[in-house]
């Protein structure tokens, strides 16, 4: 534990939650979901970011009750023990890093393409998507790590840059193209708050400081609330601006890149140059901290018997869970598109989430946290999950059949290792 005087104040740990939220994930996310809500989008950013805010409640409680790095990780073990089922949701929770690292590498791919007019080949968007990852990859197996101060440098420049374009975008707003007549069915909004939800994902960091941070039982709720507060108000201000400029029409045929596309209208083609450098900046840059972070999870689990043990070993400066992150986030790049993958990965976080909900339900007891609230936490993230698969399955059944496979994955990764390395039933009581 660190010392009163370092230890993490509220407005540290709202800094992290809004660093965490704000940035990459919304370069890639707006024309998704768009392409899903259209005009109305903006409602579906303000019902994620409260499915996201009730969920924070949950996981609050169960971070100040019991503080641990390890955040989901550790609050599935405290309720269901450890075992093959904790087991199989760690290792869900690493592959759900992985379909992350594929959105961001993706999202990247798709700035780079039209930055040099290269749009309309998905090869082109893949070259450069695999490209970054090889780039940091490489780097990261030299022994370059996560390097704190461009971290944050990127994500202040990024924030800066998106609050400006939004207060610019509302300003030059064209109200006859935000007019209710032009929004979707009631249905379609509903269906979108699964991709919505996933841009809030970073508000689950701030758990991981509840070791660090001063006053957990007051400041760990107040930190996620803040923090989805102020990224509510920043992504609203952003679909506004970018469906108030921009055609729907126009946006669903740039949706890899509809943040780029809608600065065009406002600034011209500098404003469009702009963006799209930010965007190549700030994924850049998340990729190398979720690269890094993958890479420790991989190394941890494989200490703790979740993973083979080969993943720990040493290669260089690095690991062998490294390279293989990095194969993992390639074939998903090759195979999968922009919306498969944040669809996947927003199902795949939910499915987390419900699972912690309903495990803080058997120990609710010990956060003496509101059983009502924990219960809609539960039914939230499970009718999310309903809605999009309907919604997903009347086109195909890709996403199921993504989802079902990778949960199978999970599990069965997980009792193959059991039964590799053959590893009693847990590893110790939970507290």
């Amino acid at each position: 534990m660190l010392k009163s005087e370092n230890k993490i104040g509220l407005w540290s740990a709202v800094g992290i939650g809004v660093g965490a939220m704000i940035g990459a994930g919304i370069f890639a996310l707006m024309g998704q979901a768009g392409a899903i809500a259209g005009k109305a989008v903006y409602i579906s950013f303000i019902l994620g970011g409260i499915v996201a805010a009730i969920s924070g409640y949950s996981l609050a409680k169960l971070g100040a009750r019991f503080p641990a790095a390890g955040g989901i990780v550790e609050y599935v073990s405290q309720a269901f023990g450890v075992n093959v089922f904790s087991g199989g949701i760690s290792v869900l929770l690493y592959l759900s890093s992985i379909i992350a690292l594929a959105l961001l590498a993706k999202a990247f791919g798709s700035y780079a393409a039209v930055l040099f007019n290269l749009k309309g080949s998905l090869i082109y968007t893949n070259v450069f998507a695999l490209s970054i990852m090889a780039i940091l990859g490489i780097i990261q197996y030299f022994g370059v790590k996560k390097v704190v101060k461009f971290e944050n440098v990127a994500i202040i420049i990024t924030i800066v840059i998106l609050v400006v374009f939004a207060t610019v975008g509302l300003i030059y707003l064209k109200p006859e193209l935000m007019a209710p007549a032009l929004y979707p069915s009631s249905n379609k909004i509903f269906f979108c708050i699964a991709i919505t939800f996933f841009s809030y994902e970073g508000f689950r960091i701030i758990t991981h400081t509840a070791e660090d941070i001063a006053h957990p039982e007051k400041n760990l709720m107040r930190a996620i609330f803040i923090s989805i507060g102020i990224a509510m108000v920043i992504y609203t201000a952003l679909a506004y601006a970018v469906f108030g400029n921009l055609e729907v029409g126009k946006v669903i045929e740039a949706k890899n890149y509809a943040l780029a596309e809608a600065s065009k209208p406002i600034f011209g083609a500098i404003g469009f140059t702009i963006i799209s450098i930010t965007a190549l900046f700030s994924t850049s840059s998340s990729i190398n901290a979720v690269l890094y972070a993958t890479n420790n999870i991989s190394y941890q689990m494989a200490k703790d018997g979740e993973f083979p043990s080969f993943f720990a070993k040493k290669i260089g400066l690095s690991r062998v869970g490294l390279f293989v992150s990095l194969v993992a986030t390639a074939l998903l790049i090759l195979f999968l598109d922009l919306l498969q993958i944040a669809a996947v990965g927003s199902i795949t976080l939910l499915f987390i989430h419900a699972v912690t909900h309903l495990g803080h339900l058997k120990i609710i007891d010990k956060t003496k946290a509101s059983k009502f609230l924990v219960v809609t936490a539960l039914l939230l993230t499970l009718t999310v999950i309903v809605l999009f698969l309907i919604y997903s399955i009347k086109d195909s059944y890709t996403i199921l059949f993504l989802f079902v496979g990778i949960l199978s994955l999970s599990f069965l990764l997980e009792l193959t290792t059991r039964l590799i390395i053959n590893r009693k039933g847990a590893k110790g009581n939970p507290k």
